[in-house]
């Protein structure tokens, strides 16, 4: 209405203007036509000036919006999990957009930053741009689809704010390898793992190195492990029964007469080459007695193993076992006599650490070993005052309709039921506290239901898909994963290593890490130590604690190989009647 009206007003004054030009040339006398006509032309060079002023100003082009999104036809905000392989992205605005041949506003990346060939066309009178990949996209990967504020519409108005959309594909679930019996898959199984313990030991000492990545960073616990690994490998024929000898004899000659030991206790890490302690923390410098259990049990499961009573090398072997095993000095770790005992000690730092071996946890085997030394047990008082807590490290609370007997809310990560247990039978044992065959497959059942019913909804999570322990991850880069500690981390060990508790679920666990994501997880050593399928991450590490139970609980599955040669040390089950428990397997 303004412009309008300017441009009558204009009008107006420009007729004004040429009658007054008129009058001029008809009244005036001719000598002074010259100044009128001079006069006049002034006037009308001002009356063309204002007409030819803009009445309005210059439409500025104005931003549109982003309206909404849908990936596949679902709209579920800007994170779509499980993608096709071929998916169709459809953003929506609130203008026609700007047909051009080429798209410099769109991004399609990979997470690391590599360009997707894409296609980009319009629909819905150009309001709608949908994207599609050029090609199929791998399984199983991230990619970030963005929209800049370049994108133009029509009228040259650009976009109000950018728009980004995250895809992670989904799982291609065709074979990675063909299929073998289960029989024979858990053979392969056990041999792969074998290999980490085998080919990978030391080649000084021949203990097994902490990860993949250790060097000359050789660990206690897990040689243990180890060792009951080479027992499970003569057994299954993956080497010979010399070869296992002259390995475990390198194994002890080096505990024996190289490494360092404190009070008969070794660190938790060692260096391979040289024997002396590799500090596992700023005070944790010297013994550690869990550490040294688990040693002790894989020493003692070779013991009964390598019993023949006529080969010279084997009985020698015996002997050097039981040197070490007597020498463990368990009373010293009472710290002055207290009805408990204590996971660290350092001759730098003494008991600073002062953390107490309390139950329910993975070391249950070290009180029965202390309980069980031929030189220097401890009485039943150290277990129900330390271990048991006087009977506070009972839980009695249902998980998932689960009766829990032990132990912390929802059970805690699987390894506990694992390291103690691999030579310690929980079939028939039971004490004043516990069935234990209860307790570890209960513990089990609930963990496997946690991760069935995924409660914080990470991708991946499945029947198939299950098991939190501690393993790497990509968020702290080490923790004890569980229920209550879950951050959507999978660790292959922690379903695999329970085989005797849920063979059923753990089967299947192994069939899908095998056959499906084997293309991720499967390696030189085995299955890596844990994956994310949330935020796409699988580790390329492989650690001695988690390859271990692996090989030795599929094995006491299948045999009960290294339940029955733990537990046929008279030692062993003395030590058990001492503490009160009942073994009936």
């Amino acid at each position: 209405m303004n412009t309008q009206n300017h441009n009558q007003g204009t009008g107006r004054a420009d007729q004004g203007y040429r009658t007054w030009w008129k009058y001029l040339l008809l009244h005036q006398p001719r000598r002074k036509s010259r100044l009128g006509l001079l006069l006049v032309m002034a006037f009308m060079a001002m009356a063309c000036s204002k007409s030819s002023q803009p009445g309005s100003k210059p439409t500025t082009p104005t931003s549109f919006e982003f309206n909404s999104l849908s990936v596949n036809g679902l709209s579920t905000g800007f994170t779509y999990y499980n993608v096709g392989f071929q998916p169709v992205l459809k953003f929506n605005f609130t203008a026609s957009l700007a047909n051009v041949s080429s798209w410099p506003s769109i991004t399609f990346q990979t997470a690391s930053g590599a360009n997707v060939g894409y296609t980009a066309t319009l629909a819905n009178n150009d309001s709608t741009l949908i994207i599609t990949p050029a090609s199929k996209l791998p399984a199983i990967t991230v990619y970030k689809v963005s929209i800049s504020t370049a994108l133009a519409d029509a009228t040259g108005g650009t976009l109000e704010s950018p728009v980004a959309v995250n895809l992670i594909s989904s799982i291609d679930s065709t074979d990675k390898f063909p299929r073998i019996s289960d029989s024979a898959l858990l053979t392969l199984v056990e041999q792969q793992t074998f290999n980490y313990f085998w080919s990978f030991g030391h080649p000084v000492c021949g203990m097994a190195r902490e990860r993949n990545t250790s060097g000359d960073v050789v660990t206690t616990g897990g040689t243990g492990f180890g060792i009951m690994g080479i027992v499970v490998g003569i057994r299954r024929g993956f080497i010979t029964r010399a070869e296992g000898l002259a390995r475990v004899k390198l194994i002890v000659s080096f505990l024996t007469n190289t490494a360092t030991r404190y009070h008969g206790a070794f660190s938790h890490w060692i260096n391979g080459s040289t024997g002396a302690t590799v500090p596992f923390s700023a005070t944790d410098d010297g013994a550690d007695l869990v550490e040294t259990a688990f040693l002790m049990q894989g020493l003692l499961t070779a013991r009964q193993y390598f019993n023949s009573t006529s080969d010279t090398a084997e009985a020698n072997l015996r002997t050097a076992i039981n040197a070490l095993w007597t020498g463990v000095d368990w009373g010293w770790f009472r710290q002055g006599g207290q009805n408990t005992l204590y996971w660290h000690w350092s001759p730098d730092y003494a008991w600073s650490t002062n953390q107490q071996i309390t139950g329910w946890d993975e070391a249950l085997i070290t009180y029965i070993l202390a309980a069980s030394s031929p030189t220097d047990s401890i009485p039943k008082v150290v277990y129900d005052n330390g271990w048991a807590a006087s009977g506070a490290m009972k839980n009695g609370n249902a998980f998932y309709g689960i009766t829990l007997p032990l132990g912390p809310s929802e059970g805690g990560p699987l390894f506990f039921t694992h390291y103690s247990f691999l030579g310690l039978n929980p079939n028939g044992l039971s004490d004043a506290y516990a069935n234990y065959w209860t307790q570890d497959t209960a513990h089990t059942a609930i963990n496997y239901a946690y991760c069935v019913t995924n409660p914080l909804g990470y991708n991946g999570y499945s029947a198939s898909c299950w098991g939190l322990t501690a393993s790497d991850d990509n968020a702290t880069g080490y923790a004890a994963h569980s229920p209550t500690n879950d951050v959507g981390v999978i660790s292959p060990t922690a379903a695999i290593s329970s085989l005797p508790y849920s063979p059923v679920a753990s089967m299947n666990a192994l069939r899908f890490f095998y056959y499906t994501l084997g293309d991720k997880l499967w390696g030189q050593y085995g299955f890596v130590d844990a994956f994310n399928l949330t935020n796409v991450w699988f580790a390329t590490s492989n650690i001695a604690i988690d390859q271990g139970p692996q090989i030795v609980m599929i094995e006491n599955y299948r045999t009960g190989l290294c339940w029955n040669l733990f537990m046929s040390c008279p030692e062993i089950q003395s030590g058990l009647q001492r503490l009160g428990f009942v073994s009936t397997p």
